[in-house]
């Protein structure tokens, strides 16, 4: 009975072992490995790789629609390499690099008859909306001819044109008027007639950190609308252009002593009165650049004996920068309606400290593709 037991007990053992092995197979074999193998391999890691850097473009020309070889061209690089960079002495602070640019005649054509506001005035009065306006407003405008004086009686007369316009319907009506064309090029619309040479050189300028101001003979209001839908709009916001100023009072107020006699409401209206405050030309721009910049502009960029006054307020001794002024010269006859004298004006601008720029010989280019001088300059408004 004993030797029973003691064999049963020897089985039971047996079983237990035989169950312990069968188990730790199964947990090999579930794993992937078998007995007596080596591991399953597995794929290899990808090989890592070093991307080539990508050849860096190289950097575009600046001022590329300007001649090659142009002197004033490479005295603007010149200048902005040099204020922009922290280690020269003449390095300006990002907030300081302050330019000024009239309009008409620096930017953009004011050879008649391309002169944006005073084509405005006379297709407003003669053939827009005649009935808006008196008979003397009709004969000044039937009267300007080539060599007409842009002063300060003739803007008087332009206010008085869109007296009762609300700003709203005045800034539009300068948008429509843009897309009108000019008799004196082909395939120009008034509001193509910007420089593009100059153009390029305002966002050279932006590029580089300058803020950019217009400041303009033009109205405030129209050289906004002009600004706004011309190549410069991404440089130049609308708080940065300064122009002449019409009188705007707010509806049913026009007749108001003072605007301190009454307050504007939700749904007022601002409307022009035909009133004049001031035109944008000789000392007023160092008054106005002043008043409502606050500081001197470090470069300035003109093209008549109105703008001097700007040119002369940013190159002032007492400028702690350094300092520029140009002049455009409207000597190219051949690409444009240029007639200005080229040694004579030169001289008399270096003589005063400005730098010339020949439109002639400085422009590579002029007005965008397509944009050509008509048979005549001049035709008589009917």
């Amino acid at each position: 009975m004993e030797t029973i037991k003691k064999q049963l007990n020897f089985w039971r053992c047996a079983a237990i072992l035989e169950l312990i092995a069968l188990i730790v197979i199964g947990v090999v074999f579930s794993s992937g490995t078998g007995i007596g193998t080596a591991p399953a391999p597995t794929a290899p890691a990808a090989a890592e790789t070093t991307a080539e850097p990508a050849a860096e473009e190289p950097a575009a020309e600046p001022l590329s629609l300007w001649t090659e070889g142009s002197a004033p061209k490479q005295k603007l690089i010149d200048y902005v390499t040099d204020v922009t960079d922290e280690t020269s002495a003449d390095f300006i602070p990002v907030e300081d690099r302050i330019a000024v640019f009239d309009m008409d005649g620096t930017l953009a054509c004011e050879t008649y008859y391309t002169y944006y506001d005073t084509m405005m005035f006379i297709e407003y009065c003669l053939h827009d909306h005649p009935e808006r306006v008196s008979d003397e407003l009709k004969a000044v405008a039937a009267e300007i001819k080539p060599g007409y004086l842009a002063d300060e009686t003739l803007a008087r007369n332009f206010a008085k044109a869109y007296a009762g316009m609300t700003v709203e319907e005045f800034y539009n009506y300068v948008v429509e008027f843009g897309k009108k064309k000019t008799a004196s090029f082909k395939n120009m619309r008034y509001i193509d007639n910007f420089y593009l040479p100059m153009v390029e050189l305002v966002k050279y300028l932006y590029d580089n950190g300058f803020t950019i101001y217009v400041i303009s003979g033009t109205e405030r209001i129209t050289t906004r609308a002009i600004v706004a839908n011309s190549p410069i709009s991404a440089y130049v916001t609308p708080e940065h252009v300064i122009g002449t100023d019409f009188e705007v009072k707010q509806a049913g107020h026009e007749d108001e002593a003072s605007n301190m006699n009454y307050k504007y409401e939700n749904g007022d209206e601002l409307v022009l009165t035909g009133g004049f405050l001031q035109k944008n030309l000789n000392g007023n721009k160092a008054i106005y650049i002043d008043q409502e910049i606050g500081q001197r502009p470090v470069l300035a960029f003109g093209n008549s004996g109105s703008d001097t006054s700007m040119m002369n307020y940013t190159i002032d001794s007492r400028n702690k920068y350094k300092a520029e002024a140009y002049m455009i010269v409207a000597d190219d006859s051949e690409r444009e309606w240029g007639k200005q004298d080229w040694d004579k004006k030169s001289a008399e601008y270096i003589e005063k400290g400005y730098t010339p720029i020949s439109m002639k010989n400085d422009f590579a280019v002029i007005y965008p593709e397509g944009i050509t001088k008509a048979e005549q300059q001049y035709v008589p408004v009917e």
